[in-house]
């Protein structure tokens, strides 16, 4: 390994691209249709929703396209953190998305690999658990074996997805059975309604800031960041309303909502038990894609903690050949299996993740939010290659949906959120251990330079 190696610009706008759609288009398109479907009062609101959660996403890409393109780095958000509010916050958010928010979400993704595994064979008592532990392994594997190879598989991976996805629009627009007509509902839903719709909606759309931790292997990122991270949007966006389209043409608004797996159901009514089957492989698939890219992109930050932070340092290492963080991925993987002991312990491993990376997500993405405000007024004049339209308006309008989906987060979870903050918290006795340890190096320096 090579320890003066550093990520260079291998990426290009469709790699990028492809790691980010994969991240986004996951699990959620295949379940929250029908809870989404169940808030709105009309089939006109549910695609609504959909676009509004696209316009949502595309207002927090503004924001990070500013901050990618003016500040390309391996470590994202914990860059942009570290550059506008100092070391200890940044070291927090380094720490939290390393124990916290980007294991709890592959392992979250790991049991429902597990659980959909386990239909197919099951282990005994602990399947579930099992096969989340074996695809942790997988994967950490493919990405230490270096970019090319998990890169190659993430583009095949969101090529079958998108495929498979398109042969369910096909069924829903030209071979769902007829249906009765949709029964008018109020124009605009009650606001516990919206609320609910909207926080399931933004969880599907969930992944797109990922693109920040690639921002320093894009080709030329102070002008292609915006390209992929809009890019990536647009795609989702299109991607997510025709998906729902064929399903209110396929069954219908109320069938919709009242439904437990609203795709399964579309393809069995379309062409039988083997459709449903189809679509247990098509979620398969999208796990795995969402699983692979939360590798690739939480290991950057982990590297970048590293190359930071002397207490992390054997995290900083970057193997010049792989053109990857490769202790930093051996790193989060045990993290990642420590937590599929946790979740393995408790009633549902895929719920308990939830609860435990959601408070300490929204908090840290509020204040990336934030750091557009402090950063505009630190940068040189001319020193980004993309300035977010309509400043102040478009980033406070992002602080605003953080700042919500943070108190959601904070009040609708149980028992996960409090073990999610206690771990965040137990970065303080590391934090203390690493100032320590600057202290001692920079007294060392100080002596060195002393010496004749």
């Amino acid at each position: 390994m090579q320890k003066t190696a550093k990520p260079r610009e291998t990426l290009s706008i469709a790699d990028a691209t492809a790691i980010i759609v994969g991240m986004m288009v996951g699990i959620g398109i295949f379940k929250t249709p029908s809870i989404v479907a169940a808030s709105a009062g009309s089939e006109g609101m549910l695609i609504l929703f959909w676009l509004a959660g696209g316009i949502a996403s595309f207002i927090g890409a503004l924001c990070y396209a500013e901050l990618t393109s003016a500040y390309p780095h391996a470590g994202g958000d914990y860059h942009y953190l570290s550059k506008a509010f100092g070391p200890t916050p940044a070291f927090f958010y380094g720490w939290g998305r390393l124990s916290v928010i980007q294991t709890g979400s592959i392992v979250m993704v790991a049991f429902i690999i597990g659980d959909y595994a386990s239909e197919i064979l099951f282990l005994g008592p602990y399947s579930t658990s099992l096969y989340a532990a074996a695809a942790v392994v997988a994967l950490t594997a493919l990405n230490v074996a270096g970019l090319r190879q998990s890169k190659v598989t993430q583009k095949a991976l969101i090529g079958l997805i998108v495929l498979g996805l398109a042969g369910i629009a096909v069924c829903g627009f030209w071979l769902g059975e007829p249906r009765s007509a949709a029964t008018a509902g109020p124009l605009i839903p009650e606001s516990a309604a919206l609320g609910t719709a909207m926080i399931f909606v933004l969880l599907t759309y969930g992944g797109w800031n990922e693109a920040a931790f690639l921002s320093a292997e894009v080709k030329s990122p102070r002008k292609n960041m915006v390209k992929v991270l809009l890019l990536s949007i647009a795609v989702v966006t299109v991607i997510y309303a025709v998906v729902n389209l064929a399903l209110l043409n396929g069954l219908g608004l109320s069938d919709m909502a009242s439904s437990s797996a609203v795709m399964a159901d579309l393809m069995r009514r379309a062409v039988g038990d083997g459709g449903a089957r189809f679509v247990s492989f098509l979620i398969l698939l999208a796990c795995l894609s969402t699983m692979n890219a939360a590798v690739i992109t939480g290991a950057r930050t982990a590297y970048a903690v590293g190359r930071d932070h002397p207490v992390l340092g054997f995290l900083g290492r970057w193997h010049g050949r792989k053109h990857t963080p490769v202790n930093a991925l051996l790193f989060q993987g045990g993290a990642a299996l420590l937590l599929v002991a946790l979740g393995a312990s408790t009633r549902s491993g895929f719920v308990s993740m939830v609860e435990y990376t959601a408070p300490v997500f929204w908090l840290f993405f509020l204040m990336v939010g934030l750091s557009v405000f402090v950063l505009r007024v630190l940068r040189s004049p001319g020193e980004t290659a993309f300035v977010v339209p309509f400043f102040p308006v478009t980033p406070a309008v992002f602080c605003l949906i953080c700042l919500y989906m943070l108190y959601s987060a904070l009040i609708y979870t149980g028992l996960g959120a409090i073990i999610g903050l206690g771990v965040l918290a137990s970065g303080i006795p590391l934090l203390i251990l690493n100032q320590k340890r600057r202290a001692i190096g920079h007294a060392e320096d100080e002596t060195q330079k002393k010496e004749p």
